[in-house]
């Protein structure tokens, strides 16, 4: 591994990161009305699409941020639907 790809891998926790404290707050409070679902289901696919190219080009950092990352984002769709109806 060299340089770029450990600061590829620096960016990609970063903003996988990110995520987490929103995730976080949605789960305790369970408010989702200022969640727009458009946009989670846009960054959903975006974050998908990223994923099979980091596949496809086995870029490892580009796997990695956005595998975690998606994995976070449908938990925050997973509860923009669930509890949309409260």
């Amino acid at each position: 591994m060299n340089l770029f790809d450990l600061v590829g891998l620096l960016a990609a926790s970063l903003t996988t990161l990110a995520f987490l404290p929103q995730v976080l707050k949605t789960y305790r409070s369970r408010q989702v009305r200022d969640l727009s679902l458009s946009m989670t289901l846009m960054l959903c696919l975006g974050v998908l699409l990223w994923l099979v190219y980091g596949i496809y080009k086995s870029d490892i950092p580009l796997v990695v941020a956005n595998g975690s990352t998606l994995l976070l984002v449908l938990a925050l769709l997973g509860m923009k639907l669930r509890w949309s109806g409260r």
